[in-house]
């Protein structure tokens, strides 16, 4: 009992500081706001939503209470300790911070001197516009209350009788709909399967014809990114080989289309389709200069290589001395895009060409992820030393992923600028590289659904969400931790990966994950 107390008064204290920089930073007032426009609440304030807050602290005390029970379930009276100390303590915590802000504001002290995110407005929010005592008393009953329930929730999720109900009944649903007579027929027909993908593809072609401009271009954007990440998935995670100045591949594909159909700094002024072409194999070719230096080096030594060659790039597109030749710190405007029959390319035509070259790319990555190419890129993520003495000549097999990975990348910056018809030094930071290696974090490295889903989730939402765009920082910090604790795989996992971290749940590896292969 001693340490489900002391466990519960260690969580509770994590959670109760959380919970503190939360309300420092401001992020509980955008929550509240979410919260409240979903559940429909009118309450709503210049600095947030009173009934959104309240909601928002019963879920995070619910999180809390059902954390703390994990450790001992067996009982209902353990679980009921373990959420009456979480919750307590949290409760202290949270409700003393606001009774001292609420203190020092009623003794007029300018609180925005000392804390950027307090004054008088706010402070009134956290106490719901009650009076002092009022507003603590309902801060502490609400972590108190939905701490405790949400430790006995778990309990009872948990419980060997329920679990064995629910588990029991999951699985006759699934045995009914998978022996239903559509789901045999399905199964049956060697031609489902190309239905279902023909289905999908008329989806997403249809898609851009309901959406306005806004969310064209914003979809352009996330396919932008589902490029560079197809890209990337070649270099970390089939071969293993971690890139973080990725987006000088990307420049150099933005400023070669650039240059060659821009009137300025050169008036050369070509068309757009032999400029993409030669804007991939440009890129390509910066991916051997890059690989063959880097060729024997690995894990941490090649990261800081690569980080410094994306560096140099970005430091020699904005530079005087080369401004004549690339536009320096002002960029290339007027940058030449694409037509068809005479027909220049509009909001919708850049998606429908996006759309067009990520399903190129996935097939042509599909192909090479089954080939003996994709299992020599596989063997040396696995173990390079190993994979060289199998008779796999690892410093080819490196030049080509590194010259891929840099190709598609060399694409995605051709189309990105065409559709923006300008391109600069801000376009191509290394936050643009950080970007596309989270995605490939959060929705699984070596999967190409993975990609996809990573690029919505990381470029989508916050489209979705732009009220958290202030945060977007702390965001993307606090789904990567979420994401390395919880499903460190990644939201869509390739099978193997998924395999090697969760070892004995997967007994057998799908046949085109195998390594076994001849080489040469």
């Amino acid at each position: 009992m001693k340490d489900l107390i002391k466990q519960g008064l260690r969580l509770g204290s994590i959670f109760g500081v959380v919970i503190i920089f939360l309300i420092l930073f401001g992020l509980t007032s955008t929550l509240s706001d979410i919260l409240g426009e979903f559940v429909n609440l009118e309450s709503r304030t210049r600095t947030g939503n009173p009934g959104g807050l309240m909601i928002l602290f019963a879920l995070l005390s619910l999180w809390a209470g059902s954390s703390a029970s994990a450790s001992d379930r067996s009982n209902w009276k353990s679980a009921l300790v373990s959420g009456v100390s979480v919750s307590l303590i949290i409760g202290l915590f949270v409700a003393a911070f606001i009774l001292l802000v609420g203190f020092l504001d009623s003794a007029d002290v300018e609180m925005r001197d000392y804390l950027a995110q307090l004054d008088h407005l706010s402070v009134q929010f956290l106490l719901y516009g009650r009076s002092l005592i009022a507003g603590v008393l309902i801060t502490f009953g609400i972590f108190l209350i939905f701490g405790i329930l949400g430790a006995l929730l778990a309990y009872w999720y948990e419980a060997k009788q329920a679990g064995e109900v629910i588990q029991k009944q999951v699985l006759v649903l699934k045995e009914k709909a998978l022996d239903s007579k559509l789901a045999k027929q399905y199964k049956e027909n060697p031609r489902s399967k190309w239905i279902g993908y023909g289905l999908l593809g008329l989806v997403v072609f249809i898609t851009p014809q309901f959406l306005g401009k806004y969310w064209n271009y914003a979809m352009g954007t996330v396919g932008i990114y589902v490029l560079m990440g197809l890209g990337l998935n070649i270099v970390v995670g089939l071969a293993g080989l971690l890139d973080l100045g990725y987006v000088a591949f990307f420049a150099i594909g933005a400023y070669t289309a650039g240059l060659l159909t821009a009137p300025a700094p050169l008036p050369l002024q070509i068309g757009f389709w032999p400029v993409l072409i030669f804007s991939i194999v440009m890129a390509a070719f910066a991916g051997i200069l890059l690989g063959i230096p880097v060729l024997r080096m690995r894990g941490d030594y090649l990261a800081i290589v690569t980080l410094g060659f994306g560096e140099i790039i970005r430091v020699l597109i904005r530079s005087d001395m080369l401004a004549p030749y690339v536009g320096g710190p002002q960029g290339i405007r007027d940058i030449a895009g694409p037509s068809l029959f005479g027909i220049a390319f509009s909001g919708k035509a850049y998606l429908y060409l996006i759309i067009i070259a990520i399903l190129l790319i996935i097939l042509f990555t599909n192909y090479l992820q089954n080939s003996k190419v994709g299992r020599a890129w596989m063997a040396m993520r696995e173990d390079e030393t190993v994979a060289q003495a199998m008779g796999i000549n690892t410093l080819y097999y490196k030049l080509m992923a590194f010259a891929t990975g840099a190709a598609f990348a060399g694409l995605g910056g051709a189309l990105f600028a065409a559709r923006n018809q300008y391109t600069g030094p801000a376009d191509h930071t290394l936050m643009v590289s950080i970007n596309v290696l989270s995605l490939l974090i959060v929705g699984g490295m070596g999967s190409i659904p993975g990609v996809i889903v990573g690029a919505f989730v990381l470029k989508g939402l916050p489209e979705i969400l732009r009220e958290l765009d202030l945060y977007r920082l702390l965001v993307f910090g606090g789904l990567l931790v979420f994401m390395m604790i919880i499903r460190p795989e990644g939201i869509w996992p390739a099978p193997r990966r998924r395999m090697e971290l969760h070892e004995g749940e997967l007994d057998v590896l799908p046949p085109e994950e195998s390594l076994v292969g001849k080489e040469g």
